[in-house]
């Protein structure tokens, strides 16, 4: 029994729980949605889960990257993985001094509620209609273009060219 308990142990502390939270210092932001953060010794790259912020060159976009620094940058952060996205990237909650990133920017009408992979997250539901309706953010302009169209029409834009 104490052999088993004892193997049991080594292999816990050899393959820690990837869905543990853990903390680490931002040290890069991509853009609104994605920064990277030192974890045991690597950079990792941290695409925020359930919302979709405004590319760099989209009306926005460089509004929610410069929240999104002022927020994280160079700050130790809480990382509560999720998943990991097609480009390798972990997809997770981001907590600061208490407050997620992720509701942050949606509060702030920086980001949109990514309900195709996070449908069942009622409260970032909530927050964007709540920015909706106080027209904050990207919701004072009429008809503002989601990223995801926006990405589109650029894929388009330079298969044309």
């Amino acid at each position: 029994m104490r052999h088993l308990i004892g193997s049991i142990l080594v292999f816990v502390l050899a393959f820690p729980n990837p869905c543990l939270p853990w903390s680490g210092k931002v040290v890069g932001i991509g853009d609104g949605d994605t920064i990277r953060v030192m974890h045991r010794g690597r950079e990792t790259k941290i695409r925020l889960f359930g919302i979709d912020c405004p590319e760099r060159d989209q009306a926005f976009g460089n509004k929610a990257r410069r929240f999104t620094s002022k927020m994280v940058f160079r700050k130790v952060v809480e990382v509560q993985e999720v998943d990991k996205d097609s480009y390798g990237r972990t997809v997770a909650w981001v907590f600061v001094d208490g407050k997620s990133l992720n509701k942050e920017l949606l509060r702030a009408g920086l980001a949109w509620w990514y309900k195709y992979y996070a449908e069942n997250e009622h409260e970032l539901e909530k927050l964007e209609a709540e920015a909706r309706s106080h027209k904050i953010g990207l919701w004072s302009v009429p008809n503002p273009i989601p990223p995801w169209d926006f990405r589109r029409s650029e894929n388009s834009n330079s298969e044309k060219r």
